[in-house]
């Protein structure tokens, strides 16, 4: 988690309170101060007073229905491991003036757990069930500033972007699917400002730990649960296979070494798993079995180059078109050109965007058009999967240069690219 703390041991919290509120009121009212916001503060309030938020009142506040909070409690996967956070709250101590809020990935409060007192404070700044916390809402917050930031956050008094919060503190933290990575909500912890101990940080961050740690257990519960009732398909089966969930997580492997996870399965999409090559993947209760095609399975992919580029894969006796992005495109013809040595997510990055200082970003359209095609694409060097063709439709050119994808649409790193060639890589030309 690091250390996120707003305080030290020893603050003179009421002094230290009175210092941040005249810094607050100078800097919003546009004037200066020998005090400074932390770089966080700092980049919070920007984005607030970018919303369109005013400091000096309540903005307006987004408050779902009963219903709508209902749903979205029903399908949290926190809702399994509330009464866990709500355990470690409570091992402080009941008469503690510490709010316990649970929020979901946009913000929104769905579960409170406190003194009666403090919830009706709370309830008057409209931080209560079904009201969202978003920067972009309420500005700088425990919750909000913990999404936008994508770490653990503690505000401390006038930190706050509305004076109204101004008598909190709010120390938040995010958690995150440990199957996915994806962010699943914000715990966080508020009270009284005067009230902040130094302990607060490590209660939220340790609440975090455990509700990811027990969201593990649980998913690993489930692969039990999976690899049990998969037992009779497993049996019949000839030949190595595995059985995954639905995020491909492996319950069970037959003839293959074990891994712990296979890109997602769907259904008609050939996939490239390790020791397995290219396999289909047939949907059974609760999950999946993935097994080579009976004889072998060789998936061909054909991008068109046309306006929008198209790719057709045909495999396992089905196919499918489906159009895709011009830089999905350029990244198809960059592997098409790189042949079977592939390309190293830096030389992606180069011939995407003229540097290499971009490979955050590559990764991630990779990770997309992965998920249009399948796992045809292998990594580290980014490549054509064992068992795919790739062969690309220029239209009327003779060639990849003289398309008019190449010459008219494409980025001028990557015609550049096509044209010359790249130091170690086979071309066309």
């Amino acid at each position: 988690m690091g250390d996120f703390a707003a305080i030290e041991p020893g603050t003179d919290l009421s002094g230290y309170a009175r210092q941040l509120i005249r810094m607050h009121g100078a800097l919003i009212g546009g004037s200066r101060s020998t005090l400074r916001p932390r770089p966080l503060v700092g980049r919070s309030w920007s984005r607030a007073l970018d919303a369109g938020l005013a400091p000096d009142h309540t903005n307006a506040r987004a408050v779902l229905g009963f219903d709508e909070v209902e749903i979205r409690r029903r399908t949290s996967v926190l809702a399994d491991v509330v009464g866990d956070m709500r355990n470690v709250i409570s091992g402080v101590g009941d008469d503690s003036d510490m709010l316990l809020v649970v929020a979901d990935a946009d913000g929104v409060v769905l579960w409170r757990h406190g003194p009666t007192r403090i919830r009706r404070q709370a309830d008057a700044l409209g931080f209560q069930e079904g009201t969202r916390w978003s920067e972009d809402a309420v500005g700088t917050n425990g919750i909000g500033t913990a999404i936008a930031e994508a770490t653990p956050v503690q505000l401390f008094s006038a930190e706050h972007f509305e004076r109204n919060q101004h008598p909190w503190y709010c120390t938040g933290a995010p958690v995150h699917d440990p199957r996915t990575g994806d962010l699943l909500g914000i715990i966080d912890i508020s009270g009284p400002a005067l009230s902040l101990h130094p302990a607060v940080t490590a209660l939220v961050a340790t609440s975090a730990r455990l509700a990811e740690t027990q969201l593990w257990r649980r998913h690993e519960d489930r692969l039990e649960r999976l690899r049990t009732s998969a037992g009779p398909v497993m049996a019949a089966s000839t030949g190595p296979a595995l059985v995954v969930d639905d995020d491909g997580w492996v319950a069970h492997a037959v003839g293959v070494a074990p891994v712990r996870r296979i890109p997602v399965p769907r259904t008609g999409k050939a996939m490239s798993v390790p020791g397995l090559g290219m396999c289909v993947a047939e949907q059974i209760v609760d999950g999946w079995l993935v097994r080579p095609e009976a004889g072998g399975l060789t998936v061909r992919v054909e991008l068109a180059l046309t306006d929008p580029p198209t790719v057709a894969v045909q495999g396992s006796g089905s196919g499918w078109r489906s159009a895709v992005s011009v830089r999905h495109a350029e990244i198809l013809v960059l592997l098409h050109l790189s042949g079977r040595n592939g390309m190293t997510v830096t030389q992606v990055s180069q011939a995407l965007h003229g540097d290499p200082d971009h490979e955050v970003t590559v990764r991630a359209e990779i990770s997309r058009l992965r998920r249009i095609l399948g796992s045809v694409l292998a990594s580290r060097p980014y490549r054509l999967a064992d068992g795919v063709e790739l062969s690309v439709s220029y239209g009327d050119a003779e060639g990849l240069a003289g398309s008019d994808f190449i010459r008219r649409v494409a980025g001028p790193d990557v015609r550049a690219f096509a044209m010359a060639g790249w130091p170690g890589l086979p071309g066309e030309m």
